[in-house]
């Protein structure tokens, strides 16, 4: 009975705590006498290992001897690759080429070939299935070769189906990069010409001036107009420049489609295997987009080369008369406009791809139906969309009305109205000389350290390595250097072979395996999180905020110049590719969540991630951002999620309130107002914001990716105009212009993300600062390392500016309250972050508390 009873709990999950807590509630639901705790662990093993046989055995239900000989095949060597098959399928090749794109394809007919149905994976707990698939990930041939039978192929059905899904989006993703880089290219292109014909344009230009002139002097002196110009200019010379004036004009109204249509060899390499390999469906039958792929398959089939007069054409009307101006249709123009108008249509989530994760059909993201009103009343929102408009209608009145009588008698501090403008005074540095030389006082104090003994003294205090447990057993890592250097050689971007060699005692092979066992995104969520919560804990935290506030920005880093690790360029950036760990600071300075992203995504769409599910004790209520992380969508959603959302808006004289009442009602503040909020789109889609906000609160998929798709160019419907229609901005922007207070704390959480990053330029210095890991995860990895690492130093130097300040109180100095909010534990000079790492030394005295540097020089590391 205890054995069934821990079986029964371990289908969910292999954690011991609540495996061996379900056995006890057995035992006393059974009113048995609780045996020894011995005895309770062997049978929550015993349990364990029963569930695990059981999802085996219902993965592997219905799968045939042929199928089953498939799958074995895939670990065998394969010549033809240098490698076992398995091995080369989870190589996923990341650089944007068009022959990646065919080896992306190359697997997924591999995979498919085996004939593995999707609805397996459903036979099983999601928890469950996630862990075949990491250890599927983490194991090689050989490892997977050790294991039993039914479990071997158990995990190969699940990694190979998962797989599926991955490379299905690593080929839309490809695609979607190419065919932006056609047109990002055609535009610079284009940008270049006009730019080197400036000289041309001016010369242009004084023609075209002097003709003016003559012709109003002949208008005036009611003479000829032709002889006139021709006297003036030179008709001759009018007539020789006609030709490259028309060649200009067509150059500034130039669509891009004509040049990105100059790379079509380069998309026709790839583009007919993606259509024919890839299942797209739409809402709507009979759609267009889906009939032109269609006739692109049978052209790429038949060999023709001409397309029929009435080919269908799901783009704007600006391409169809580009295509169509020769009287047929240009091959080369519409299969990029096809192509193009299929990565819009595949961001918003108008059309769709079958086995596919990232590009899903929209309504699968979100909770079922029946669901959404139990969400919606523990969030406290309203069933209907007259009692929010009923609300927020009132609220907005009031505060418009109460706006613009304090702005007529001129008493909003900071804040001025001239010539029909906002002006906004900038905040201006509160810290004064007196509370930066109480900092460097303190800052002074602190001990030397090296960045390993921090580590472990850290890890003494916190117990954060616990958090990493092994892949396979579940086992907490015995050697916590071994752990420890793993975590810095993300963290600084060494890598484990350097990190290897600089090491005393610690071999790579130990590196790998530690990393490979113990190593994953949610130990590293959970380590963060046990720093996170003793930083929380600590008195000396609530000197700089309570834990309920919070700021988020990206930090740029570079990535490596070509290749499968290079990154996106974003001209902000200067002209090196590379990608931003977009990370959330609390006000207590922990950081207490980072993601990877592209150097070119707007941030708006990560401030949710950090917010919602971050896994820390925080109860984050303001949150603060800058331009970058502000949309419409991200203020009405983290109003409806309970988050108070306050961006510094770089832009905010030229932005423009919005009303429910009439213009008219709002005389004095007319030259601020903008459209009037469509209270129909909101009532009318009502219940879908909520089913969107019950998902979001649910976790059922990222926020990130839900408002990448509401921001897309072509909607699948108008959710995101519903969103856009609501109020909270505009009273956000009521709140920032009637309180410098609010516009003070803004700035003073950015400046804490800003010390972070700081910080982080410090640690990561390796490789020149260039991220050259390969792939999202293992990006990741360095982002999380990096932010763990962070997150450590400032626990460590919170512990000790304690014991600066006990000194200082004990000495009889004063501490005055308004100096300690302008300390900050993200200091480093006292760390020494290289050299070669003594783990064993640093272990060794983990336990000592060190004393203060009192009178002692201050050294940088």
């Amino acid at each position: 009975m205890m054995i069934e009873a821990a079986a029964q709990a371990a289908w969910s999950t292999d954690r011991g705590q609540p495996i061996a807590a379900a056995v006890v509630a057995a035992l006393r639901a059974a009113r048995v006498t609780l045996p020894a705790t011995g005895v309770i662990e062997r049978t929550a093993i015993a349990g364990r290992a029963r569930a695990r046989a059981r999802a085996t055995d219902t993965l592997l239900t219905g799968i045939s001897d042929e199928q089953m000989t498939g799958l074995d095949r895939l670990l065998v060597l394969d010549p033809s690759v240098s490698m076992t098959s398995f091995g080369w399928l989870k190589s996923i090749p990341t650089a944007p080429k068009a022959d990646h794109v065919h080896e992306l394809l190359d697997r997924l007919k591999v995979i498919r070939g085996i004939g593995l149905k999707s609805e397996i994976a459903s036979r099983i707990h999601e928890e469950r299935l996630r862990q075949f698939v990491r250890e599927g990930h983490a194991s090689d041939a050989h490892q997977l070769g050790r294991y039993a039978v039914n479990r071997r192929r158990a995990i190969l059905v699940v990694t190979i189906l998962e797989l599926e899904e991955r490379l299905t989006d690593a080929v839309l993703d490809m695609t979607d990069k190419l065919v932006g880089g056609f047109f990002a290219k055609a535009r610079n292109a284009t940008r270049r010409r006009y730019v080197a014909s400036a000289g041309n344009v001016g010369r242009l230009m004084r023609l075209f001036h002097g003709t003016i002139d003559a012709l109003a002097a002949a208008q005036e002196a009611k003479s000829d107009a032709f002889e006139a110009v021709d006297e003036a200019v030179g008709w001759p010379k009018l007539l020789r420049i006609r030709d490259e004036v028309k060649e200009l004009a067509n150059l500034a109204d130039e669509d891009p489609l004509l040049r990105a249509a100059d790379r079509w060899r380069t998309l026709h390499k790839f583009a007919p295997a993606l259509i024919e390999a890839l299942e797209f469906r739409t809402a709507r039958a009979g759609d267009p987009m889906l009939a032109a792929l269609k006739l692109l398959v049978e052209l790429n089939q038949s060999g023709k080369r001409e397309f029929p007069p009435d080919a269908p054409m799901p783009f704007r009307k600006e391409w169809r008369r580009l295509i169509l101006e020769v009287g047929q249709p240009s091959r080369r123009l519409y299969e990029m406009a096809i192509l193009a108008t299929l990565r819009d249509k595949l961001r918003s989530g108008d059309v769709w791809v079958e086995r596919s994760s990232n590009y899903r059909r929209f309504d699968s993201y979100l909770l079922p139906t029946a669901a959404v009103p139990a969400a919606a009343a523990e969030l406290k929102l309203p069933a209907t969309a007259d009692e929010w408009l009923a609300t927020k209608g009132q609220e907005l009145d009031r505060r418009l009305k109460h706006f613009a009588r304090r702005l007529q008698r001129g008493d909003l501090e900071g804040v001025e109205f001239s010539d029909g403008h906002l002006i906004v005074t900038p905040v201006k540095a509160t810290t004064t000389p007196e509370a930066r030389a109480f900092a460097d006082e303190i800052e002074g104090m602190m001990p030397r350290v090296r960045i390993t003994e921090l580590l472990h003294e850290v890890n003494r205090a916190t117990g954060f390595a616990s958090a990493f447990s092994n892949l396979r057993t579940g086992e907490q890592c015995e050697d916590d250097s071994a752990l420890l250097a793993a975590i810095l050689a993300d963290a600084t971007n060494l890598g484990l072979g350097r990190m290897a060699a600089a090491s005393h005692g610690i071999t790579r092979d130990k590196l790998v395996w530690t990393a490979d066992a113990y190593i994953r995104p949610e130990t590293y969520k959970a380590a963060l999180a046990k720093i996170i919560n003793a930083h929380h804990a600590l008195p000396v935290a609530g000197t700089w905020g309570d834990g309920t506030t919070s700021s988020s920005d990206r930090q740029f880093f570079r990535s490596a110049k070509r290749g499968d690790a290079a990154g996106d360029v974003n001209a902000r950036y200067g002209h090196d590719p590379g990608l931003g760990f977009y990370t959330h600071v609390s006000d207590q300075h922990g950081p207490y969540n980072v993601r990877v992203m592209s150097a070119t995504s707007h941030e708006a769409p990560y401030v949710l991630d950090g917010l919602m599910h971050h896994g820390t004790g925080l109860r984050i209520g303001t949150h603060y951002t800058d331009t970058g992380g502000a949309s419409d969508h991200v203020f009405i959603l983290c109003a409806m999620l309970g988050f108070r959302f306050c961006p510094r808006l770089r832009d905010f004289p030229d932005r423009r309130f919005a009303c429910i009442e009439p213009i008219t009602a709002y005389k004095d503040l007319q030259p601020l107002l903008g459209r009037r909020i469509r209270a129909d789109v909101i009532r009318e889609h009502w219940d879908e914001i909520l089913r969107l906000v019950a998902s979001l609160k649910a976790g059922t998929v990222l926020p990130s990716a839900m408002l990448k798709r509401l921001a897309a160019y072509q909607r699948q419907n108008q959710l995101d105009l519903a969103l856009q229609e609501l109020i909270e901005r505009t009273l956000f922007m009521l709140d920032w212009l009637e309180s410098p207070q609010l516009r003070q704390l803004c700035q003073t959480g950015l400046n804490k993300s800003e010390q972070r990053h700081a910080l982080a330029q410090v640690i990561c210095t390796f490789k020149q600062g260039r991220i050259a890991a390969r792939g999202q995860d293992a990006q990741q990895f360095r982002a999380s390392g990096l932010n763990l690492a962070i997150a450590a130093i400032v626990y460590w130097n919170s512990i000790y500016m304690t014991d600066a300040l006990d000194h200082m109180r004990g000495l009889g100095g004063t501490v005055p309250d308004e100096f300690l909010a302008h300390t900050s534990p993200l200091m480093w000079e006292h760390i020494g972050f290289s050299g070669d790492f003594l783990w064993d030394r640093a272990a060794a005295t983990a336990g000592h508390h060190r004393p203060l540097n009192l009178g002692r020089e201050r050294m940088a590391a």
